[in-house]
């Protein structure tokens, strides 16, 4: 009975979560890289793979909030003429919530685009069936400090021509 005990105690220690975050940690990060290379490869099968059903695009234009579905609408076209987004991760963030069941991540990536430049992702995944899967990507564009003010009004300009 006491080593039952000394065992529950031990697997409940936070040595034992952190080992099993570390591991999780580890196939997130594989998991957007993986998402990355099948973007530049261009493969969309397995690029929409890595998605939960119900996952949720955010992309860089406001009109961008796209279903798995929309999103595919418009990826699946230039994945079929060979033609996809080359996003080099430059650095990345991981958290693994709280819960109990610690199948809940969000994250946030600096990228490297031949095309914009510095970008960043940001987003959630969860964990399925064992495999982590991303329920929310985001893409944006960070804007310097210094160029705020300057951006701002040029994307607040544009929103007025559009009206």
């Amino acid at each position: 009975m006491a080593f039952l005990v000394i065992l529950l105690i031990t697997l409940a220690s936070p040595a034992a979560v952190l080992a099993q975050d570390v591991r999780s940690i580890a196939s997130i990060d594989s998991t957007l890289n993986e998402l990355h290379e099948a973007a530049a490869r261009p493969d969309g099968r397995r690029y929409f793979s890595l998605f939960t059903d119900d996952a949720v695009y955010i992309g860089t234009d406001a009109s961008e909030r796209w279903t798995l579905k929309q999103f595919r609408a418009y990826a699946d076209p230039h994945f079929s003429k060979g033609t996809g987004w080359i996003y080099k991760p430059r650095s990345r963030h991981i958290v693994i919530a709280d819960v109990a069941c610690r199948c809940v991540a969000w994250f946030d990536e600096l990228l490297d685009s031949k095309n914009y430049g510095t970008s960043r992702g940001t987003g959630v995944l969860v964990k399925k069936n064992g495999s982590w899967k991303i329920s929310q990507y985001a893409l944006t564009f960070p804007i310097p400090n210094d160029l705020a003010r300057q951006m701002t009004a040029e994307i607040r300009s544009f929103e007025a021509k559009q009206k």
